[in-house]
């Protein structure tokens, strides 16, 4: 989530908090140009001649020596190489979704949509009830995954959708009642929209919509539901609370981002910005004070709710007793996690897997697994000036493996360097270089749980690369190369930046990747190069290091968030843009991109509704049905402005190029987040 027009305690983006001395991506950059370069102020110079003069050489042969992403010349025959069959939609402001000639759009599980239970009906005026979102689709929709059904798999299957935040006006009748304490129903309603909503759809066979199917899969998984600690971090001092004296369980999963899937066909969410929930009035420890828990108020302020109950004080983690097990101060540590969670089975419990770190988790994208070779999983951690890290799992994958495998294994983090090499650094308390980096550092950490728990500050005393907001990541099916993207850094200025990072201040991202030495998703070595720096005609560059084009009205963007690689190979990539880039740049509103990772050619193919962002991408498994979300749709709105976005409930669900502006009526229906379907009027696979 981008914020940087935003207020920060409104909005929930993460205030960065990484006051380390560890190198920018920028500093590497800078060493690798110039001065004279740098001070040109022409970021195609500055790239190309950064490439040019690097020890790789000849970027051709750095190719065929199996490290890099093929280049833009060649097309090996590994590496799909989708030729992209549309026209580009151009840059557009319009309360609906604009597509390409050709396609269509349906909407489908609208927040509020009964889900579960009693199936409590959506209440256009805002007046459903705490209990009634609990069986409700709930706010915000973010990443998600489709799990297929075996019997009919392009027609039928499990939806997992992730939802991040809430706006409280858009929520609430009347809007949010904010004094203190806050009354109890609304507080119970706005955890209850967080979460995570597991939904069975399928596609009526004559009319070709989607609906969902009310049946036994159906699940909300909300801010409070019981949640068990699994890997090093169970049982440890750092997560025993009063409601969980052992340190096994914990409730809720919040703020959930990005996401991911695992090869024995489970969901993985991602804690992201959690910090903000939470409140610590008696002095922060490390692990409260790296991530950014308040000292004054939660975001929502949900630990003043009325009725002093339980369930809501656990949002103040101040000292309030002589020991743990009779407080909350250990309650933060409890987020932060990547979650597991079984789509197929609606009576299991969610396991937070902490051997996977402890971040702002943006998502867990996992690389094809390989029989008999350890599971390997990517993470960004969305903030400025954090990292990027790596899990690989103890255990080698087999076709009888289960989630128990991500309970053991080594979580690593990146360090880029100025030469085009990377490196993986061991977070791992029985790792000689890691023991001798904390002690040059004079940081101490008593076990793997303190490393996990603080995996920030770990990161730190190894030294690992500042970047640019590292969000979604996406590994390529084939060639098994990383894309991630760096959405944008305002903090970062012109005399700190480095090879990965290469603009200060960045505001429009870009998006980094890299190949495993020996193409070993398990290997501690890598190469790099940028894909893409997004931005203005004159501010942007594809395929730098090979003197690619600038961007085009085709295809301008900025705050790369969104990723996710197809199986016909097109790389789609959503926007989350803020403030003025949104409301008054050249770039429209929030959008979705297809590239050709081989070719560099990026068409403009999706443009959402006003204030919304795009995110979350996935299709069927015949490519011929594609899942996009927009979430927070007039998220601007408010009691001065009225609804600045009415979307969906308008009618106006989907437009094409040239056809009327949609334009948002103030006392018309509030917004709704919402999964769109997009598919072909031709009945063919999408994109192509």
């Amino acid at each position: 989530m981008n914020d940087n027009d935003r207020n920060l305690t409104d909005f929930g983006d993460e205030p960065m908090s990484n006051h380390s001395d560890n190198p920018h991506f920028s500093s590497i950059l800078e060493r690798r140009l110039s001065r004279r370069d740098m001070l040109t102020g022409s970021l195609t110079v500055a790239v190309a001649g950064m490439f040019g003069a690097s020890g790789l050489g000849n970027l051709a042969e750095a190719a065929t020596s199996g490290f890099l992403p093929p280049t833009a010349g060649g097309n090996p025959s590994f590496a799909l190489n989708p030729s992209l069959g549309f026209t580009a939609v151009p840059p557009t402001r319009s309360d609906t979704a604009t597509v390409p000639a050709g396609y269509k759009v349906q909407t489908l599980a609208p927040w509020g949509t009964p889900l579960t239970g009693s199936y409590p009906a959506y209440k256009a005026d805002g007046s459903n009830t705490g209990a009634e979102q609990e069986q409700q689709v709930g706010m915000h929709h973010d990443g998600m995954y489709y799990f297929p059904m075996a019997n009919n798999p392009n027609a039928h299957g499990l939806l997992c959708v992730n939802h991040e935040y809430v706006d409280q006006y858009n929520l609430h009748q009347g809007g949010a009642n904010n004094s203190v304490p806050r009354p109890e129903d609304q507080v119970r309603k706005e955890i209850a929209a967080h979460g995570i909503s597991v939904i069975e759809v399928k596609k009526d066979e004559f009319s070709g919509e989607w609906e969902i199917v009310y049946g036994q899969y159906n699940r909300r998984i909300t801010g409070n539901t019981p949640i068990e600690i699994r890997g090093p971090v169970r049982g440890s001092d750092f997560v025993k609370t009063k409601y969980s004296p052992n340190g096994t369980m914990t409730r809720g999963t919040l703020n959930n981002c990005a996401n991911g899937y695992t090869p024995w066909g489970t969901y993985l969410t991602c804690e992201e910005n959690w910090a903000g929930y939470f409140v610590n009035k008696t002095g922060l420890p490390r692990e409260h004070s790296r991530y950014g828990v308040s000292t004054s108020n939660g975001r929502y302020r949900w630990e003043s709710a009325q009725g002093d109950a339980d369930q809501y004080i656990r949002f103040d983690a101040s000292v309030k007793a002589d020991s743990a097990v009779d407080d909350y101060r250990n309650e933060p540590n409890g987020q932060g996690w990547v979650v597991e969670i079984d789509p197929f089975n609606p009576n299991s419990t969610p396991k937070k897997r902490t051997a996977m770190g402890r971040i702002a988790h943006e998502g867990c994208i996992v690389a094809p697994p390989q029989l008999g070779q350890p599971v390997v999983f990517y993470c960004g951690d969305d903030s400025q000036n954090e990292y990027v890290y790596k899990f690989v799992t103890k255990a080698r994958y087999s076709k009888h493996v289960n989630g128990d495998i991500l309970d053991q294994g080594t979580l690593y983090v990146a360090r880029f360097n100025e030469d085009g090499s990377g490196e993986w650094l061991p977070l791992d308390i029985n790792d000689l270089a890691f023991q001798a980096a904390a002690f040059v550092k004079g940081v101490s950490f008593a076990d793997q749980a303190d490393v996990l728990v603080n995996t920030r500050l770990a990161a730190d005393v190894v030294g690992a690369t500042k970047m640019d907001r590292p969000e979604w990541g996406a590994v390529h099916p084939q060639t098994r190369e990383v894309y991630m993207t760096m959405t944008n850094n305002a903090s970062r200025n012109a005399g700190n930046i480095d090879a990965a990072n290469p603009r200060g201040p960045n505001p429009y991202g870009h998006i980094i990747r890299w190949r495993e030495q020996g193409n070993r998703s398990w290997a501690t070595k890598f190469e790099w190069d940028i894909f893409v720096l997004g931005g203005t005609e004159s501010d942007s560059q594809v395929l730098p290091e090979q003197g690619g084009p600038a961007l085009t009205q085709d295809n301008i963007f900025a705050s790369p968030d969104g990723l996710w690689i197809d199986q016909n190979g097109i790389l789609w990539i959503q926007t989350d843009m803020s403030g003025s880039q949104q409301l008054s740049g050249p770039f429209g509103a929030n959008q979705m991109l297809a590239a050709n990772p081989v070719s560099g050619e990026i068409k403009r193919f999706l443009v959402g509704p006003n204030d919304q962002e795009v995110t979350g991408v996935v299709s069927t498994p015949d490519g011929k049905n594609l899942f996009v979300n927009f979430q927070h749709p007039g998220d601007r709105s408010s009691a001065g402005t009225g609804f600045t976005s009415n979307w969906p409930d308008h009618g106006a669900v989907y437009r094409h190029p040239g056809e009327a502006t949609v334009v948002a009526d103030p006392a018309g229906p509030r917004p709704r987040s919402s999964t769109i379907v997009i598919s072909r009027e031709d009945g063919g696979v999408v994109g192509l």
